[in-house]
């Protein structure tokens, strides 16, 4: 089968063996995934991953038990064991010992098929087409905010980060009702929360610090608006860390969604001063974000910004990359 295979040093659609049936696994022919910041990030060294890159999918069960036989899925991302302490808390997520859909030590679903847990499999509502499946995962991670803090109606909340997750985010919070300020450097994007009613600010890059800037001057990049209850750092950039520290309310919640390949300094006095709570804040259940798509709570139609076959995945996996780039779907 094809599949877009990264060795370490580049990323190329290739020839593979396709996934054979295992006891437990099911093998899912893929009609459309897509491409997300952790797969950019793994072509720049992040988790030293090698193998069949990509993670958000919707396809059709072609091997497995028979009750799966024929039915259109999506699948969590995380392979757990189900044995250990983790698992038996519903925390498979965090196994120990798990293996992680095109990041660690499985491949992925940027390939013409995937093997995947039955247990990880879920059933999409036919009222929910696959370019709109196929945002599940990102989604569900969007969702796991709100099973790990308490957003009542009225919370102020900061979203950094205008990329296709933060746009998610900002969606999900304003459905929990929350009051969403999102923060981003693309007007065009800004522009599709503004049409749901989220309110939005344009940044622009910070210019070069002044050599002869007072000793009073804020830090490049500080916010400079109100703080919030709840900042959620979604830049995918080491550098928004402190930027969103500064942009937490005293006791409030710094939620970090940014996963990068580089290594960031971290300054905690500002954290043990302000008594902040930081949150990192990775992989969701599934349910809650097929309930929004059936019920079209969410848009992500308009983050679609390309398609491309999987013979041309390598020029999608560019097209990712590029500035302002929303999200590139690969189909079949």
């Amino acid at each position: 089968m094809r599949a877009l295979v990264w060795d370490g040093t580049a990323a190329r659609v290739t020839d593979r063996a396709p996934p054979s049936i295992a006891a437990g696994m099911a093998v899912v022919e893929v009609r459309c995934a897509g491409i997300c910041n952790t797969d950019l990030e793994i072509t720049k060294g992040y988790m030293d991953f090698r193998g069949t890159l990509g993670h958000e999918f919707v396809g059709e069960v072609v091997e497995g038990p028979a009750a799966w036989r024929g039915r259109r899925v999506v699948g969590e991302i995380n392979f757990a064991c189900g044995r250990c302490s983790a698992c038996a808390r519903g925390l498979g997520r965090h196994c120990p010992a798990r293996t992680v859909m095109g990041i660690a030590g499985a491949d992925g679903a940027l390939a013409e098929r995937v093997a995947v847990p039955v247990a990880n499999l879920h059933a999409v509502d036919d009222r929910v087409d696959d370019e709109e499946a196929v945002f599940t995962e990102p989604l569900a991670a969007a969702f796991e905010i709100l099973e790990q803090v308490r957003v009542a109606p009225g919370t102020s909340a900061l979203v950094f980060g205008d990329g296709k997750l933060g746009l998610l985010i900002a969606q999900v919070l304003h459905q929990a009702g929350a009051r969403v300020l999102a923060v981003g450097k693309h007007e065009e994007k800004l522009a599709l929360l503004r049409a749901r009613g989220i309110a939005t600010e344009l940044v622009r890059p910070a210019a070069p610090a002044s050599a002869d800037a007072g000793g009073g001057a804020p830090p490049q990049g500080a916010w400079a608006g109100e703080p919030a209850e709840l900042v959620v750092e979604a830049t995918g950039t080491a550098e928004g860390f402190m930027r969103a520290v500064r942009a937490t309310r005293p006791r409030g919640t710094l939620v970090l969604k940014s996963t990068v390949a580089g290594l960031s300094s971290v300054h905690l006095a500002e954290l043990v001063i302000h008594e902040i709570t930081v949150v990192g804040s990775r992989c969701g259940l599934f349910e809650p974000a097929l309930r929004a798509l059936a019920a079209r709570a969410v848009d992500v139609r308009s983050l679609v910004s390309a398609r491309l076959p999987l013979e041309r995945a390598e020029e999608a996996l560019r097209a990712a990359a590029a500035p302002g780039a929303l999200k590139v779907l690969v189909t079949r």
